[in-house]
């Protein structure tokens, strides 16, 4: 697998989809390609964005399906002809490398009634979830779409929230998952087998070869890849402490 993410150039600004706190936007690129960006100017941040590349890129190598993520490119001349003054502030704000979602275009907001979940899905989708302490998979957030009939996970900017504060990291490495409002819970069956087998893949190895995508300008002094290998490979020692 490529050791770094997709790098693309924003051409246009399309539209901002309000739905997200963070005011992420659908951006088209010189690859031809459209992405739901995520903008490193936003209120959350370049931690934000380092959460997307780690967890996303994680759950992609354990199999789970996530849209393709690249590093957008932004020059803030693309809000030029954006009429939201905020839309404008948040692009100017936000030069240089951004990260990127493939768009899905026609999915749909995932709907637990409607969209019963394979057992074995459900469950590595809880078993990684706790790993990485998702705290917006709830029914209220779910952060997942429904594409051509199949499940996608997006949206993982709130998770890794250790990050957050560094000096408290240590002793929040084995902090057990609050899972009670999790959306796939009632279809997660086989969670008993598929918890530990996913644990077990958790391997350093993996975890740095993911750690190697996220841009440097993203990593802060307090907040670099050493941290946060030291952090999730201890995590992934322990994995009676945090799976449901």
């Amino acid at each position: 697998m490529s050791g770094v993410l997709r790098q693309v150039t924003a051409l246009r600004y399309v539209t901002p989809l309000r739905e997200g706190g963070s005011l992420p936007g659908v951006v088209e690129a010189d690859d031809l390609g459209t992405y739901v960006v995520k903008f490193r100017g936003a209120g959350q941040g370049p931690k934000a964005l380092v959460a997307e590349v780690i967890s996303g890129e994680l759950a992609r190598r354990l199999g789970l399906p996530v849209p393709e993520l690249a590093v957008v490119h932004l020059d803030p001349i693309v809000a030029r002809a954006e009429p939201d003054e905020e839309v404008q502030e948040l692009i100017k704000a936000s030069a240089g490398a951004n990260l990127g979602m493939d768009f899905l275009p026609g999915s749909l907001g995932y709907d637990p009634v409607a969209h019963p979940v394979d057992p074995v899905l459900a469950s590595k989708v809880i078993a990684f979830d706790a790993f990485v302490e998702n705290v917006d998979r709830s029914w209220r957030n779910p952060n997942l779409l429904m594409w051509h009939n199949a499940l996608w996970l997006i949206d993982h900017g709130a998770t890794l929230y250790f990050h957050h504060n560094w000096p408290r990291a240590e002793a929040v490495v084995h902090r057990p998952y609050k899972w009670d409002d999790h959306v796939l819970k009632p279809y997660a069956t086989a969670l008993a087998t598929e918890g530990p087998a996913l644990a077990a893949r958790l391997t350093p190895e993996l975890i740095a070869e993911v750690l190697a995508l996220v841009p440097d300008e993203w990593l802060d002094d307090d907040g670099d890849r050493d941290a946060y290998l030291n952090h999730l490979t201890r995590r992934a020692e322990q994995p009676e402490a945090w799976l449901p």
